[in-house]
């Protein structure tokens, strides 16, 4: 049954090749969310007890869409955008990643499994068991083909460079390249907009207004282009001094430097303490936002929202207008204690009152404080400090956005969760206070 609200256009979708089926897909859409609109809710398997995995954040972040794609192992299914004839299979499996009969250790040691004491003796014994283990570990195979040739890194240097193009990152390079800067702007997703395509408020209109607005201003936005690691002691030229930042792109590796660095690369999206909560079928709040509000997917009939604040309400709200029939509990008054399902939930274990009692859902939301996504710049040395209400490790900032770095600003959700209306006037208020900055 295809979960698509509107139907999809003939003369336009483009098909998948699934392990032997031929999936059809509307362009634009991610391989992940076309399995999903598709039926199709088993991705991948967990590496040590095989446990069955979908996606949780929608968002390349959690790992659990790792899928075998175009003859490439390990590819993130919700960042591969699909094309026609894309070979697609899930990976780590047997005989099928449907239906894995190595799936058997979850049952077989459900208190856990420990394999480096495992039958230690006789020596010939181990010696087998640490083959099987080996055989049974890992995550896929080689690619079908080695590489022809390696793509050349490329050097280069702007006056602002601004990770992340979400609400914060997009209003902060308008900001910087309105003020005459040359100014950089990379994504690790495939569209800009970041929190925007998730929020039914916001959405892929607020999106693309904030994406167009910033290349009217001359910003240059590189997407799929992840950073990858700040490398203090590497030169991205022999005359440049040392300190640049590694981005991917698909043309090849950058060696970016800049007069001035702008780190807004958000949040992550959180899950809650419950017991099978790694079951196919429980999703960030926010994965099911970017199902319904950027891709129109109805992500279930009979939802179960988890969590207090306005993101929730607004999430609710609309799945109820597209027409689920919509159960919300705060986590507080009443918690949520366990997930119940295999490949797929099909109800909540809740405690209200001192009472145990189930909740019939086929999905459940769990809208929890994102944590701010603050590796980077604390690779880079950015201070930060752990605060439970900002949603954990937050860049430390001055009121002008700067850091304990110089030339280096943080602003939007990484300096804790704001949202997206908050975070993208924070990050305007802070390109025009790193414009100024310049001599």
């Amino acid at each position: 049954m295809d979960r698509r609200i509107q139907p999809l256009d003939a003369q336009t979708r483009v098909t998948l090749r699934y392990e032997g089926r031929e999936i059809d897909a509307r362009p634009g859409e991610t391989v992940a969310v076309a399995l999903f609109a598709s039926g199709e809710r088993v991705l991948s398997r967990s590496v040590k007890y095989h446990r069955p995995r979908g996606f949780f954040c929608l968002d390349g972040h959690c790992g659990a869409c790792l899928m075998r794609i175009g003859g490439l192992p390990n590819m993130k299914a919700c960042r591969t955008p699909v094309a026609e004839g894309l070979q697609c299979e899930r990976q780590n499996a047997f005989p099928t990643g449907g239906f894995d009969v190595l799936g058997a250790a979850d049952f077989l040691f459900a208190k856990g499994m420990d394999h480096h004491t495992m039958m230690t003796s006789p020596r010939a014994l181990n010696a087998v068991m640490q083959k099987l283990v080996r055989q049974l570990g890992g995550l896929g195979k080689l690619p079908d083909e080695a590489p022809k040739e390696l793509p050349r890194a490329e050097a280069r240097h702007a006056d602002a460079l601004v990770v992340g193009a979400g609400p914060a990152g997009l209003a902060a390079a308008t900001v910087l390249a309105r003020a005459g800067k040359k100014t950089l702007l990379v994504d690790e997703q495939e569209r800009a907009g970041g929190s925007y395509l998730a929020h039914p408020s916001y959405g892929p209109r607020a999106a693309d207004r904030a994406e167009a607005e910033a290349r009217a201003a001359g910003v240059e936005i590189a997407t799929s282009a992840p950073a990858l690691a700040w490398y203090p002691e590497d030169r991205a030229t022999g005359s440049s001094p040392p300190g640049l930042l590694a981005v991917w792109t698909p043309r090849g590796l950058w060696k970016l430097t800049a007069t001035r660095m702008v780190y807004a690369t958000g949040a992550y999206d959180q899950n809650a303490l419950f017991r099978d909560n790694d079951r196919p079928g429980v999703l960030a709040a926010r994965a099911v936002g970017r199902l319904l509000v950027r891709f129109g997917i109805l992500p279930a009939h009979k939802p179960l929202v988890v969590g207090g604040g306005p993101y929730a309400t607004a999430l609710a709200e609309a799945l109820a207008a597209a027409g689920a029939q919509v159960t919300r509990i705060d986590g507080t008054t009443t918690q949520l204690t366990a997930a119940l399902g295999h490949s797929w939930v099909k109800a909540a274990e809740v405690i209200e009152n001192g009472k145990t009692r189930k909740i019939a859902c086929d999905l459940i939301a769990v809208a929890a404080l994102p944590a701010p996504a603050s590796e980077l710049p604390r690779q880079h040395g950015v201070a930060v400090d752990f605060n439970p209400a900002a949603g954990g490790f937050a860049c430390l900032t001055d009121e002008r956005g700067g850091t304990a770095v110089p030339a280096v600003f943080a602003c939007g959700d990484v300096t804790g969760f704001r949202g997206c209306e908050a975070a993208a006037a924070h990050g305007a208020r802070v390109g025009a206070l790193v414009a100024e900055s310049f001599p």
